[in-house]
């Protein structure tokens, strides 16, 4: 259809036609609107992802260049390196914003983004920067759970909990403010940040009413307060029993259990705290029950028999002589659920011997910190019998000297996580192993797996299992176990992509069992799989001859490039080729016998660019290796050539040449694309007309034309082979050198021919242009006799360079040969000029055609003409 405005409704009908003429017209169309066509709109811009929760990212883009009736964006997100792209929504949003959810903490993801209009999608928009997913740094939430501990009548001892969010930083210190009842300001405790969570504020006056508001801050700023306490009375506190514990918290929450601990009490009461009671119940349910029959003198306590998806609060009261203290403050809800992806601490020996506990975290945050505790009170950091080790999400915890007296419950717990934490039991039960479950792959592509415990007695029984399935000793499944050094081990011959999964041991001997596993899923089994096929190819390709080291390249003293390979298991009948670009080389046929085969390249250049190949070849088999000279190869090829030029280079050396002066730096092998530069007085020199830069195959030069005053000083080349410069330098300033920039003989440059044919009665001017250092002494000359200068006769030099002769009303007498001495201390020149003048109405002299004269030399001791 021919192109029709746009806006207007039109209505079409059908004709046929055939040789007899046009039928009659088909059904008049509904009108139709006409419209310009739209094309796909263009790929989204620059994508752009940052942090935002702990579970999702923001992603942001540039709109299209061409966004024609754009419909919306389609926005996808992989992890980092595997490619396996998913869809992030699944209708078009409208807007160059959007905040994906569902992203594992701690995971590192990439985006895209596609627009779509009616005609359908755009290309994919470039790929954002690898972004870890964690929350956005931000100021701490607010703490909470403010609790009197202490009163005297004058002052009062608060304790906190911390802030539920840290913001993404350490928190670096609290900030209280107090008011009292019935006032509207509040008042400022503390100026300066208070690192711990307790604080007696001082200079309380007795019988009043007050309540507290805490903030938190971290490198963001201040957080927001929390809401005011309840009022708290200032009047001593005198009752013989103890205070509340304080500063309830989890950890170690599972299906059916949890971890309480707390902090003593500040005020004891009459005697010291003997233990206490732990209490619980369903959250919004009414009645209290305790834990405990008896006191518990730990400040920790596991809760056992809870049930799975239900939330319970829990309070503790300290006990002392005198009886039951006032409860703590109710905890916050807790749902009794394990977490997905709980990980244990495991237990382990390493290569050295050492016993440790190692844990792993893969939610860890920026502000997240390991904390080991032993029975749950936190390890000194000087304590002499433990060290601690971390590494990104892992961390152990190895015993020094351990003896008997380190047996009992060690802990870890991660800070600024949903309450990542763990607990193990270290008793005399367990089989400490030296090595966890590990894998090793043989040359033939088995693959080992195997652990070794610290010792098993004849006794010991063990299984191995894979996926929840037990496997047993066959040709598939080769189990062993060596009692005497307690490895146990199981090889499979053929590794394949049926064998993806975890891999567990079990060890039992007597009472004392222990169990090590190993996950091969996803990355971490593509890698074993790949690395077990790698070995069986390469296993068989070392049946036939092949290459024991492939092709590399390495810089000969002389500057050469040279291949090197070297083969194995070759025979008198191993055909070997040399190939660059699949076209057979011509190179004298290596000696296999020697093992080692070299290809020469002297004088590299780019012309050498392309794909070398090193073919072996007989009836059991062949093998290849490639290196392809190109890109980075052939630069770092330039390096090390200059790393070998430079080293060698010779010092600089002048010549004197028509232009003016010559530095030159010999060396083995030159080429322009060595990353080489000249310095006068340590400024960088650019190529120009004055000082132009190059070099020939054997050496680099400076060539400075015309050289002044301002040429003098010192002068260096300088050679780049990637790690070093390699420099050479020659001083031009005259002291203790005869060398001077433009100390040179005075020279002619053009402008004067050998003939002259002139008229009688004209005027004569012959010009020049000259340079020297020092100036020169400049003299002209009539048929090798001095010029008496005069009206006829007249010499003028401008601007100290441009020399010229005028003869006005030339006559036959002033026929003849005229010259120009240049000349200083150093030498000079001189050139020859005919001049034939003819008088009017004679015919020219017929005389060859001139030519430009040639300068003649002046030695430095000649004088006269």
């Amino acid at each position: 259809m021919r192109r029709r405005p746009c806006g207007k409704p039109y209505v079409f009908r059908v004709l046929s036609a055939n040789k007899h003429g046009l039928s009659e017209p088909s059904e008049i169309t509904a009108p139709i609107q006409a419209q310009d066509t739209i094309a796909v709109p263009s790929a989204p811009g620059r994508v752009l992802a940052s942090r935002n929760t702990r579970t999702s990212v923001v992603v942001q883009w540039d709109r299209p260049k061409h966004e024609e009736d754009l419909l919306g964006y389609y926005v996808d997100c992989c992890v980092a390196g595997s490619n396996a792209w998913e869809p992030c929504n699944h209708k078009p949003i409208g807007y160059n914003r959007f905040v994906v959810h569902g992203l594992t903490t701690g995971e590192q993801y990439v985006f895209r983004v596609k627009a779509v209009n009616a005609m359908g999608m755009s290309e994919n928009s470039q790929e954002s920067d690898v972004i870890k997913v964690q929350a956005a740094l931000t100021v701490p939430s607010h703490p909470y759970g403010v609790t009197l501990l202490n009163c005297d009548g004058h002052s009062m001892t608060l304790g906190w909990k911390v802030p539920r969010y840290s913001g993404g930083a350490p928190i670096l210190g609290y900030y209280l403010d107090r008011r009292e009842a019935q006032h509207r300001n509040w008042h400022e405790v503390n100026s300066s940040p208070i690192k711990e969570r307790i604080f007696t504020v001082e200079g309380l006056t007795e019988g009043s009413l007050y309540e507290f508001k805490i903030a938190a801050a971290n490198l963001a700023g201040i957080g927001q307060p929390s809401d005011p306490s309840e009022l708290f009375k200032c009047e001593a506190w005198t009752m013989p029993e103890p205070g509340p514990a304080y500063d309830l918290t989890f950890c170690e929450v599972r299906d059916s259990s949890l971890v309480v601990l707390w902090k003593a009490p500040v005020y004891s009461g009459s005697s010291p705290v003997s233990g206490y009671f732990v209490d619980y119940k369903e959250e919004d349910s009414g009645e209290w029950s305790t834990v405990n029959e008896a006191p518990t003198a730990s400040r920790y306590l596991k809760v056992c028999d809870l049930h799975q998806g239900k939330t319970y609060v829990f309070r503790v009261r300290a006990v002392n002589a005198s009886g039951v203290g006032r409860p703590s403050e109710t905890s916050e809800p807790v749902l009794v659920e394990a977490r997905p992806g709980t990980k244990e601490i495991s237990a382990g020996v390493d290569e050295e011997g050492n016993i440790y506990l190692g844990f792993d975290c893969q939610e860890m945050t920026d502000a997240s910190q390991f904390t080991w505790c032993r029975a749950y009170e936190e390890l000194a950091e000087d304590d002499h019998k433990f060290r601690v080790e971390t590494a990104g999400d892992h961390s152990k915890l190895y015993f020094k000297n351990p003896d008997k007296g380190d047996l009992g419950t060690y802990s870890v717990s991660v800070s600024d996580t949903d309450g990542v934490s763990s607990s193990f039991t270290l008793d005399e039960e367990a089989i400490p192993l030296k090595s966890e479950l590990a894998y090793e792959i043989f040359d033939q592509g088995q693959v080992r797996f195997w652990l070794q415990a610290e010792h098993l007695s004849p006794d010991a029984s063990y299984r191995f299992i894979i996926n929840d399935r037990e496997v047993s000793d066959s040709e598939k499944h080769k189990i062993k176990c060596d009692k005497a050094t307690g490895v146990i081990e199981m090889v499979m011959d053929r590794f394949t992509i049926d064998n993806e999964g975890t891999y567990t041991v079990q060890i039992r001997d007597g009472k004392a069992k222990s169990q090590s596993s190993l996950v091969l899923i996803g990355d971490a089994f593509k890698a074993v799989l790949d690395e077990a096929e790698l070995q069986r190819r390469e296993f068989l390709r070392k049946q036939g001859p092949h290459f024991a080291e492939y092709l590399h390249w390495d810089v000969t003293d002389e500057c050469e490039v040279r291949l090197l390979c070297k083969v194995a298991n070759t025979k008198r009948e191993t055909v070997f080729k040399w190939l660059k670009d699949d076209v057979l080389y011509d190179a004298e046929a290596p000696d296999l016998e020697r093992a080692v085969c070299q290809l020469l390249i002297p004088k590299l250049s780019k012309k050498d660019l392309g794909e070398y190949k090193a073919t072996l070849k007989d009836d059991r088999g062949q093998d290849v290796s490639v290196l392809e000279i190109a890109g980075k190869v052939y630069d770092d090829m330039v390096l090390a050539m200059s790393r070998v030029c430079g080293a060698s280079a010779s010092p600089l050396k002048v010549l004197c040449t028509e232009e003016g002066i010559r530095l030159q730096c010999f060396m083995k092998y030159f080429t322009e694309e060595m990353k080489v530069n000249w310095y006068h007085k340590d400024a960088k020199i650019s190529s120009s007309d004055h000082m132009r830069i190059g070099g020939s195959e054997e050496m680099a030069w400076l060539q400075i034309c015309e050289p002044t005053e301002k040429d003098k000083g010192k002068y260096t080349f300088e050679i780049y082979d990637g790690k070093d410069n390699h420099q050479r330098s020659l001083d031009l300033s005259g002291q203790g050198k005869t060398v001077v920039p433009g100390a040179s003989r005075r020279r002619l440059i053009g402008g004067l021919p050998d003939v002259v044919t002139i008229m009688e009665g004209k005027t004569l001017n012959l010009t020049c242009t000259v340079f020297g250092n020092p100036d020169p002494e400049v003299v002209w000359f009539k048929n090798d006799k001095d010029i008496e200068l005069s009206d006829h006769f007249s010499v003028k030099v401008e601007q100290a360079k441009y020399v010229s002769m005028t003869i006005k009303g030339v006559s036959s007498e002033d026929s003849g040969k005229y010259s120009i001495h240049v000349k200083n201390k150093y030498g000079g020149e001189k050139i020859d000029v005919t001049v034939s003048v003819y008088k009017h109405g004679e015919k020219i002299p017929e005389v060859s055609p001139p030519q430009q004269a040639k300068p003649k030399l002046i030695p430095a001791s000649a004088s006269g003409p």
